[in-house]
């Protein structure tokens, strides 16, 4: 049976996408990196990527314990262009940790109550308890973005936003839970190809909505939406960190590699973890509207 969406990610190639894109798509090889601004020449090698993942593995299996151990409180933002890889970053994050102490949270659209409750009332119930991981496959960033675009907010609504939630991320700051913020982002033709994948591979179409689908038109309104938002909620308590996801497994070890460095446990090794790529990961001056 025909999903709602078969063909519409095509024709937007056909008909809508900027011809930079298109001629990029064309000229691309299977395993090339579709972004022109992209730091290497080639993605990093199925090889490489698990024996470094395989070490990073063993230090998440040691910071679980140690977070359960001590009572301590991690919360996970992870934000970013759709298709990015959230949800396989996510993934890679969890492989091995105990879910009794590592909680994704993926909230749906609100419900009637919940619309008409102050805006992060439904996250906080959802934030960790002692000895917890919680990571957020995406979060109260929503209003800064995704409803701006979609024009699901008014004006109003968001600059209220913009006025609490730095005071939102303090008090959680202050109440002692450790706060991760992660912005992965990919060029145009990047995220195309990936929606041209999902669109054709039948066990990946349940990624696509609507809202992907008109996204793809509304690349600059994201993109303005998404540069005001990271420039005015980077905090010093509460610092983004930009992950450059055009390559899925450079991405995946850098997050994790970030994670990893910024909390003391049991059984660290520094040199187990290696060290952050910063023309992957790093800050606010690593975005970009490619």
């Amino acid at each position: 049976m025909p999903l709602p969406f078969d063909g519409a990610i095509s024709d937007y190639l056909k008909t809508d996408a900027p011809q930079q894109v298109r001629d990029t798509l064309k000229d691309a090889d299977k395993d090339d990196v579709t972004n022109p601004d992209w730091p290497y020449d080639e993605r990093l090698s199925k090889k490489k990527y698990k024996k470094k993942m395989k070490r990073l593995q063993r230090q998440l299996v040691r910071l679980q314990a140690s977070v359960k151990a001590r009572g301590d409180r991690v919360a996970i933002v992870f934000e970013g262009r759709d298709a990015a890889g959230k949800g396989g970053s996510i993934k890679a994050f969890t492989e091995n940790l105990n879910p009794r102490g590592a909680r994704v949270v993926a909230l749906p659209k609100p419900t009637e109550q919940e619309a008409t409750q102050w805006y992060f009332q439904r996250y906080v119930a959802h934030l960790p308890a002692a000895g917890e991981i919680v990571l957020f496959d995406r979060s109260w960033y929503n209003r800064g973005v995704v409803e701006k675009v979609f024009d699901f907010c008014t004006e109003d609504e968001r600059a209220r936003w913009f006025e609490q939630v730095g005071p939102f991320e303090k008090l959680l700051v202050d109440e002692g839970i450790t706060l991760y913020k992660f912005w992965l982002n990919v060029g145009r033709a990047t995220q195309l190809d990936r929606f041209l994948d999902r669109e054709t591979e039948a066990l990946k179409q349940w990624k696509l909505s609507w809202i992907d689908v008109e996204g793809l038109k509304r690349w600059d309104g994201y993109s303005e939406a998404i540069e005001e938002t990271l420039f005015v909620t980077h905090t010093t308590y509460a610092p983004w960190t930009i992950v450059r996801a055009d390559d899925k497994r450079r991405a995946r070890i850098n997050l994790i590699r970030t994670v990893l460095h910024g909390i003391d446990y049991d059984g660290k090794d520094e040199d187990e973890i290696g060290a952050v790529d910063e023309c992957i990961a790093g800050g606010p001056e690593l975005w970009t509207r490619a």
